[in-house]
Protein backbone atom coordinates (compact mmCIF):
# COMPACT_ATOMS: atom_id res chain seq x y z
CA UNK A 1 0.00 0.00 0.00
CA UNK A 2 1.13 3.69 -0.69
CA UNK A 3 -0.86 5.95 1.13
CA UNK A 4 0.47 5.25 4.64
CA UNK A 5 -2.83 3.70 5.76
CA UNK A 6 -2.81 0.09 7.39
CA UNK A 7 -5.68 -2.10 6.23
CA UNK A 8 -7.40 -4.45 8.86
CA UNK A 9 -10.24 -6.95 7.76
CA UNK A 10 -12.67 -8.05 10.08
CA UNK A 11 -13.43 -11.65 8.91
CA UNK A 12 -16.84 -13.26 10.55
CA UNK A 13 -19.25 -15.07 8.84
CA UNK A 14 -21.20 -18.55 9.22
CA UNK A 15 -19.54 -21.35 11.39
CA UNK A 16 -18.47 -23.95 8.58
CA UNK A 17 -18.34 -21.25 5.80
CA UNK A 18 -14.75 -20.90 5.68
CA UNK A 19 -13.53 -18.64 8.17
CA UNK A 20 -10.81 -20.50 9.31
CA UNK A 21 -9.39 -21.28 5.77
CA UNK A 22 -9.94 -17.61 5.20
CA UNK A 23 -7.74 -16.39 8.09
CA UNK A 24 -4.91 -19.23 7.35
CA UNK A 25 -4.84 -17.86 3.87
CA UNK A 26 -4.53 -13.89 5.00
CA UNK A 27 -1.74 -14.92 7.16
CA UNK A 28 -0.13 -16.65 4.13
CA UNK A 29 -0.34 -13.35 2.41
CA UNK A 30 1.52 -11.29 4.83
CA UNK A 31 -1.91 -10.01 7.48
CA UNK A 32 -1.50 -10.73 11.24
CA UNK A 33 -3.83 -12.88 11.94
CA UNK A 34 -6.03 -12.94 15.36
CA UNK A 35 -8.49 -15.16 15.73
CA UNK A 36 -11.91 -15.72 18.51
CA UNK A 37 -10.72 -11.88 19.94
CA UNK A 38 -13.61 -10.75 22.64
CA UNK A 39 -15.53 -8.06 21.37
CA UNK A 40 -15.02 -5.81 24.42
CA UNK A 41 -11.46 -6.42 23.20
CA UNK A 42 -11.55 -5.07 19.29
CA UNK A 43 -11.69 -1.45 19.69
CA UNK A 44 -8.03 -1.24 21.58
CA UNK A 45 -6.72 -4.04 18.84
CA UNK A 46 -8.11 -1.61 15.92
CA UNK A 47 -6.88 1.61 18.09
CA UNK A 48 -3.10 -0.31 17.46
CA UNK A 49 -0.48 2.23 15.95
CA UNK A 50 -0.69 1.98 12.39
CA UNK A 51 1.98 -0.46 10.57
CA UNK A 52 1.20 -0.08 6.71
CA UNK A 53 3.60 -2.99 6.23
CA UNK A 54 2.06 -5.66 8.02
CA UNK A 55 -2.07 -5.71 7.22
CA UNK A 56 -4.11 -7.14 9.97
CA UNK A 57 -6.83 -9.87 9.50
CA UNK A 58 -9.26 -10.55 12.84
CA UNK A 59 -11.87 -13.46 12.93
CA UNK A 60 -15.00 -12.88 14.88
CA UNK A 61 -18.17 -14.86 14.76
CA UNK A 62 -20.72 -15.53 16.53
CA UNK A 63 -18.59 -18.02 19.04
CA UNK A 64 -16.47 -15.07 20.17
CA UNK A 65 -16.96 -13.61 23.82
CA UNK A 66 -19.25 -11.22 24.12
CA UNK A 67 -20.56 -10.97 20.47
CA UNK A 68 -23.17 -8.85 19.32
CA UNK A 69 -23.83 -8.19 16.21
CA UNK A 70 -24.63 -4.11 16.65
CA UNK A 71 -21.74 -3.32 18.96
CA UNK A 72 -19.71 -5.25 15.87
CA UNK A 73 -20.99 -3.05 13.81
CA UNK A 74 -20.56 0.31 15.78
CA UNK A 75 -16.85 -0.31 16.41
CA UNK A 76 -16.28 -0.82 12.73
CA UNK A 77 -18.13 2.60 11.96
CA UNK A 78 -15.88 4.33 14.47
CA UNK A 79 -13.14 2.77 13.23
CA UNK A 80 -13.58 3.66 9.48
CA UNK A 81 -13.31 7.43 10.33
CA UNK A 82 -9.89 7.22 10.79
CA UNK A 83 -7.95 8.31 8.22
CA UNK A 84 -5.24 5.83 9.17
CA UNK A 85 -6.57 2.76 9.06
CA UNK A 86 -8.31 1.26 5.92
CA UNK A 87 -10.94 -1.33 7.12
CA UNK A 88 -13.24 -3.53 5.30
CA UNK A 89 -15.51 -6.37 6.96
CA UNK A 90 -15.35 -9.72 5.30
CA UNK A 91 -18.45 -12.08 5.67
CA UNK A 92 -18.76 -15.74 4.78
CA UNK A 93 -21.80 -17.27 3.47
CA UNK A 94 -23.00 -20.19 2.70
CA UNK A 95 -25.97 -22.59 1.91
CA UNK A 96 -27.55 -24.32 4.78
CA UNK A 97 -27.57 -27.83 3.51
CA UNK A 98 -24.02 -27.54 2.29
CA UNK A 99 -23.26 -26.18 5.84
CA UNK A 100 -25.15 -29.29 7.55
CA UNK A 101 -22.99 -31.41 4.96
CA UNK A 102 -20.06 -30.10 6.33
CA UNK A 103 -20.75 -30.24 9.97
CA UNK A 104 -21.62 -34.11 9.38
CA UNK A 105 -18.47 -34.57 7.57
CA UNK A 106 -16.50 -33.29 10.40
CA UNK A 107 -18.73 -34.87 12.73
CA UNK A 108 -18.74 -31.48 14.88
CA UNK A 109 -21.29 -29.59 16.64
CA UNK A 110 -22.92 -26.36 15.44
CA UNK A 111 -21.83 -23.53 17.94
CA UNK A 112 -25.29 -22.50 18.97
CA UNK A 113 -27.08 -26.06 18.91
CA UNK A 114 -25.07 -27.98 20.58
CA UNK A 115 -28.23 -30.36 21.93
CA UNK A 116 -30.55 -29.52 18.87
CA UNK A 117 -30.23 -30.77 15.38
CA UNK A 118 -27.70 -28.94 13.39
CA UNK A 119 -30.03 -26.89 10.85
CA UNK A 120 -31.76 -25.06 14.00
CA UNK A 121 -28.26 -23.93 14.79
CA UNK A 122 -27.87 -22.86 11.44
CA UNK A 123 -30.77 -20.73 11.25
CA UNK A 124 -30.21 -19.33 14.32
CA UNK A 125 -27.31 -17.67 13.70
CA UNK A 126 -28.11 -16.61 10.21
CA UNK A 127 -30.90 -14.43 11.59
CA UNK A 128 -28.45 -13.23 14.51
CA UNK A 129 -25.62 -12.36 12.14
CA UNK A 130 -28.06 -10.98 9.33
CA UNK A 131 -27.38 -7.38 9.93
CA UNK A 132 -23.53 -7.85 9.83
CA UNK A 133 -24.30 -9.22 6.53
CA UNK A 134 -25.83 -6.33 5.26
CA UNK A 135 -23.08 -4.58 6.35
CA UNK A 136 -20.35 -6.29 4.79
CA UNK A 137 -17.73 -4.92 2.30
CA UNK A 138 -17.24 -8.36 0.83
CA UNK A 139 -19.69 -11.20 1.13
CA UNK A 140 -18.37 -14.21 0.07
CA UNK A 141 -20.52 -17.26 -0.71
CA UNK A 142 -18.15 -20.34 -0.78
CA UNK A 143 -20.97 -23.04 -1.06
CA UNK A 144 -19.48 -23.93 -4.63
CA UNK A 145 -15.59 -23.10 -3.62
CA UNK A 146 -12.98 -25.21 -2.32
CA UNK A 147 -10.51 -24.24 0.25
CA UNK A 148 -8.07 -23.63 -3.00
CA UNK A 149 -11.12 -21.39 -4.47
CA UNK A 150 -11.54 -19.61 -1.38
CA UNK A 151 -7.33 -18.34 -1.06
CA UNK A 152 -7.50 -17.16 -4.81
CA UNK A 153 -10.94 -14.91 -3.99
CA UNK A 154 -8.86 -13.58 -1.01
CA UNK A 155 -5.52 -13.50 -2.76
CA UNK A 156 -7.42 -11.21 -5.74
CA UNK A 157 -9.08 -8.80 -3.33
CA UNK A 158 -6.47 -8.70 -0.12
CA UNK A 159 -3.35 -9.48 -1.64
CA UNK A 160 -0.92 -6.50 0.05
CA UNK A 161 1.69 -7.45 -2.64
CA UNK A 162 -0.10 -6.31 -5.91
CA UNK A 163 -0.17 -2.62 -4.75
CA UNK A 164 -4.04 -1.85 -5.92
CA UNK A 165 -3.65 -3.62 -9.51
CA UNK A 166 -7.11 -4.88 -11.21
CA UNK A 167 -6.90 -8.74 -11.29
CA UNK A 168 -9.37 -10.14 -13.66
CA UNK A 169 -10.21 -13.96 -13.42
CA UNK A 170 -12.01 -15.15 -15.91
CA UNK A 171 -14.14 -18.46 -15.89
CA UNK A 172 -15.96 -21.54 -17.64
CA UNK A 173 -18.74 -22.90 -16.23
CA UNK A 174 -21.61 -25.46 -16.79
CA UNK A 175 -25.27 -24.08 -16.66
CA UNK A 176 -26.08 -27.02 -15.60
CA UNK A 177 -23.66 -27.11 -12.36
CA UNK A 178 -25.30 -23.39 -11.55
CA UNK A 179 -24.08 -19.91 -11.90
CA UNK A 180 -21.01 -19.31 -10.51
CA UNK A 181 -21.61 -17.08 -7.29
CA UNK A 182 -18.57 -15.07 -6.74
CA UNK A 183 -18.89 -13.79 -10.82
CA UNK A 184 -19.47 -10.37 -10.99
CA UNK A 185 -20.15 -10.63 -14.85
CA UNK A 186 -21.63 -13.08 -16.57
CA UNK A 187 -22.06 -14.27 -20.42
CA UNK A 188 -24.10 -16.90 -21.87
CA UNK A 189 -22.66 -18.51 -24.89
CA UNK A 190 -25.32 -20.75 -25.85
CA UNK A 191 -26.39 -19.15 -28.79
CA UNK A 192 -22.78 -20.57 -30.14
CA UNK A 193 -23.15 -23.90 -32.79
CA UNK A 194 -22.50 -26.61 -29.80
CA UNK A 195 -19.46 -29.30 -30.65
CA UNK A 196 -20.82 -31.47 -28.40
CA UNK A 197 -23.01 -32.44 -31.63
CA UNK A 198 -20.00 -33.68 -33.41
CA UNK A 199 -18.63 -37.18 -32.36
CA UNK A 200 -15.09 -36.49 -33.19
CA UNK A 201 -15.46 -33.50 -31.09
CA UNK A 202 -17.33 -34.66 -28.21
CA UNK A 203 -14.25 -36.37 -25.90
CA UNK A 204 -12.12 -33.08 -26.79
CA UNK A 205 -12.53 -29.60 -24.72
CA UNK A 206 -12.36 -26.09 -25.97
CA UNK A 207 -8.86 -25.70 -25.86
CA UNK A 208 -8.71 -28.42 -28.19
CA UNK A 209 -7.17 -26.57 -31.17
CA UNK A 210 -10.09 -27.79 -33.20
CA UNK A 211 -12.97 -27.43 -30.95
CA UNK A 212 -11.80 -23.99 -31.03
CA UNK A 213 -11.31 -23.44 -34.55
CA UNK A 214 -15.73 -24.97 -34.24
CA UNK A 215 -16.52 -22.28 -31.82
CA UNK A 216 -14.76 -19.68 -33.70
CA UNK A 217 -16.15 -20.77 -37.22
CA UNK A 218 -19.63 -19.94 -36.14
CA UNK A 219 -21.29 -16.62 -37.82
CA UNK A 220 -21.96 -14.92 -35.00
CA UNK A 221 -18.37 -15.64 -32.68
CA UNK A 222 -16.33 -12.79 -34.30
CA UNK A 223 -19.18 -10.10 -33.71
CA UNK A 224 -20.15 -11.52 -30.05
CA UNK A 225 -16.16 -11.71 -29.41
CA UNK A 226 -15.47 -8.10 -30.77
CA UNK A 227 -18.50 -6.71 -28.68
CA UNK A 228 -17.91 -8.17 -25.66
CA UNK A 229 -13.68 -7.75 -25.40
CA UNK A 230 -14.29 -3.98 -26.28
CA UNK A 231 -17.07 -4.14 -23.60
CA UNK A 232 -14.52 -5.17 -20.83
CA UNK A 233 -11.40 -2.90 -22.34
CA UNK A 234 -13.80 -0.22 -22.03
CA UNK A 235 -15.27 -1.06 -18.41
CA UNK A 236 -12.08 -2.56 -16.77
CA UNK A 237 -10.07 1.40 -16.18
CA UNK A 238 -13.48 2.04 -14.72
CA UNK A 239 -13.90 -0.74 -12.14
CA UNK A 240 -9.86 0.19 -11.38
CA UNK A 241 -10.17 3.47 -10.96
CA UNK A 242 -13.48 3.06 -8.35
CA UNK A 243 -10.59 0.79 -6.37
CA UNK A 244 -12.01 -2.75 -7.17
CA UNK A 245 -9.20 -4.90 -6.77
CA UNK A 246 -10.65 -7.65 -7.84
CA UNK A 247 -12.78 -8.89 -11.06
CA UNK A 248 -14.36 -12.40 -12.39
CA UNK A 249 -15.96 -12.99 -15.64
CA UNK A 250 -17.77 -15.46 -16.45
CA UNK A 251 -18.50 -17.54 -19.76
CA UNK A 252 -21.16 -20.14 -19.22
CA UNK A 253 -22.48 -22.86 -21.56
CA UNK A 254 -24.48 -25.88 -21.36
CA UNK A 255 -21.46 -28.77 -20.07
CA UNK A 256 -19.04 -26.22 -19.50
CA UNK A 257 -16.67 -28.13 -21.57
CA UNK A 258 -16.17 -26.58 -24.74
CA UNK A 259 -17.81 -23.62 -25.72
CA UNK A 260 -17.53 -21.94 -22.95
CA UNK A 261 -13.55 -23.07 -22.44
CA UNK A 262 -13.11 -21.61 -25.66
CA UNK A 263 -14.33 -18.07 -25.78
CA UNK A 264 -12.57 -17.77 -22.01
CA UNK A 265 -9.45 -18.72 -23.43
CA UNK A 266 -9.89 -16.40 -26.16
CA UNK A 267 -10.82 -13.45 -23.80
CA UNK A 268 -8.33 -13.93 -21.71
CA UNK A 269 -5.50 -13.64 -24.61
CA UNK A 270 -6.91 -9.88 -25.34
CA UNK A 271 -7.01 -9.11 -21.97
CA UNK A 272 -3.47 -9.61 -21.41
CA UNK A 273 -2.30 -8.83 -24.89
CA UNK A 274 -3.76 -5.38 -23.93
CA UNK A 275 -1.77 -5.28 -20.85
CA UNK A 276 -4.22 -6.51 -17.98
CA UNK A 277 -3.42 -9.12 -15.00
CA UNK A 278 -5.83 -11.85 -15.96
CA UNK A 279 -5.84 -15.92 -15.09
CA UNK A 280 -8.32 -18.20 -16.74
CA UNK A 281 -10.11 -20.95 -14.91
CA UNK A 282 -12.51 -23.72 -15.99
CA UNK A 283 -14.62 -24.85 -13.93
CA UNK A 284 -16.53 -27.83 -14.19
CA UNK A 285 -13.86 -29.78 -16.07
CA UNK A 286 -11.03 -31.76 -15.25
CA UNK A 287 -8.59 -29.70 -17.58
CA UNK A 288 -5.42 -28.32 -15.63
CA UNK A 289 -6.09 -24.92 -14.46
CA UNK A 290 -3.68 -21.74 -15.62
CA UNK A 291 -2.52 -21.02 -12.44
CA UNK A 292 -1.77 -23.20 -9.63
CA UNK A 293 -1.66 -21.88 -6.20
CA UNK A 294 0.29 -23.98 -3.87
CA UNK A 295 -2.61 -26.14 -1.83
CA UNK A 296 -4.49 -28.95 -1.71
CA UNK A 297 -7.18 -28.52 -3.61
CA UNK A 298 -9.54 -31.28 -1.55
CA UNK A 299 -8.70 -29.53 1.81
CA UNK A 300 -12.05 -29.24 2.93
CA UNK A 301 -13.17 -25.46 3.45
CA UNK A 302 -13.47 -25.01 7.03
Amino acid sequence: MTDGASTTLIVSGLAGAGRSTALKALEDLGYEAVDNLPLTLLPTLLRREADPERPLAVGIDARSRAFEPDRLIAAIEAQRSDARTRLKLVYLDCDDDVLVKRFTETRRRHPLAVDRPIADGIGSERRLLSPLRDSADHVIDTTLLSSNDLRRLLAGHFDPARARRLLISILSFSFRRGLPREADLVFDVRFLRNPYYDETLRPLTGRDPAVRAHVESDPHFALFFMQVTDLLLGLLPRYQAEGKSYLTIAFGCTGGRHRSIAISDAVGERLVASGWLADVRHRDTLVPERLELPTNNREPVV
